[in-house]
């Protein structure tokens, strides 16, 4: 079965992206990667698509800007580099989008929102609000306020309750590899990316490997435990490369471009 069949059709895609995926070895912001990828969800935007953007890179951008050199070990340090980050991040994003014609709205997740029967419900009215007033959502976990959300897995995690909050139909995990692999491509040459996933079983979680970047949190094992809780509220996951943000439209040419998971 062609799991890519009628992904033309989408109305409603949550977008994920990673710190490592906005952002140069240094720390500092990749502007002109972020100005493509908020034209492209524009674009869509504009298609007739609801969009929400999770995006990580608060930390990341905060070191940058501090001049830090590397993250902070100590959470008291990580939560003031997310404090500074998180300003210039949506800054930047609202900026761009509000050139494209659209408006943005910013939402800081922690964890009990989605643990929390009447916390969650109160998190779907309200990305539905946003959403049914034309706004595209930019969400990230509350770093600065929060301890466990930095450990939740580089928003991996947080962006598939937040597909499901969503009622999306498909969540797009924009990352730093191609997709998954039945062996790591960065030691074997010969790795073959897995084109799609009918089922994350224990075989697929262990292909997953270990933490991602230096500059990240996740991983492709992250990624995986992502699609496997989008899974479960029947939203299809793609994970995908970010290097060209305009390869984001070949999803919806339903052309084989990263790894596609039931």
């Amino acid at each position: 079965m062609n799991l890519r069949e009628g992904l033309k059709n989408t109305k409603r895609v949550v977008f994920k992206v990673g710190t490592s995926s906005l952002t140069y070895p240094n720390g500092r912001l990749n502007i002109n990667k972020i100005d493509v990828l908020v034209r492209v969800i524009a674009d869509l935007k504009n298609r007739g698509m609801d969009a929400v953007l999770v995006s990580s890179g608060a930390i990341g951008v905060g070191v940058g800007k501090l001049g830090l050199g590397e993250k902070p070990k100590d959470m008291p340090g990580k939560q003031a580099a997310a404090a500074v980050g998180q300003c210039e991040l949506m800054y930047l994003y609202d900026k761009l989008f509000s050139e494209y014609g659209h408006v943005t709205g910013q939402v800081l997740l922690t964890k009990d929102a989605i643990e929390h029967d009447d916390r969650r419900i109160n998190a779907h009215n309200t990305f539905m609000r946003l959403i049914e007033m034309g706004v595209v959502p930019i969400v990230n976990e509350n770093d600065a306020v929060s301890t466990e959300e930095i450990e939740f897995g580089d928003n991996d995690t947080l962006s598939a309750y937040v597909a499901s909050l969503c009622d999306a139909d498909l969540l797009v995990i924009l990352t730093d590899i191609d997709g998954l692999y039945n062996k790591n491509p960065r030691e074997y040459p010969d790795a073959q990316l897995i084109s799609q996933v009918e089922e994350i079983t224990d075989d697929i979680l262990a292909l997953g490997g270990s933490a991602g970047s230096s500059r990240g949190t996740g991983g492709m094992i992250t990624k995986l435990y992502a699609a496997r809780i989008a899974s479960e509220a029947g939203i299809k996951t793609i994970v995908c490369s970010a290097d060209e943000p305009k390869d984001i439209y070949r999803i919806f040419d339903e052309e084989e471009f990263g790894t596609i998971f039931r």
